[in-house]
């Protein structure tokens, strides 16, 4: 079987790996074992180990799951990208402006 490898930046991986810890320390605060969430998540315990780790060879899906087992924590995330800054920053300097305010169609009633 051919795999490839993951090139991330190291940001990214801090990142991961934060995210990881987190995952860990709400499974502990909650007071469930590795074997539970594993089973709940339909995940290897390999897999979840990875997960706590921060490994970036696991899929979205699999982290997705795992959240979903620690009590619906998989609504996180939608917070992901939700306020766009750069985006919409970049979305604004597209946007053409018009030199001048458009002509007043003249009603009837109006005089000149």
């Amino acid at each position: 079987m051919n795999s490839r490898k993951i090139i991330i930046m190291p940001q990214t991986q801090d990142i991961l790996e934060t995210m990881g810890e987190r995952i860990k320390l709400a499974r502990l605060r909650r007071k469930l074992s590795g074997e539970l969430v594993s089973e709940r998540a339909g995940i290897s315990r390999a897999t979840l180990w990875s997960i706590e780790k921060g490994s970036p060879s696991v899929s979205m899906g699999a982290y997705a799951a795992v959240l979903h087992a620690l009590n619906n924590m998989d609504k996180d995330l939608l917070l992901i990208a939700r306020d766009d800054e750069l985006g919409r920053k970049l979305q604004d300097l597209e946007l053409k402006t018009a030199k001048r305010a458009p002509r007043r169609k003249k009603d009837a009633g109006d005089e000149e």
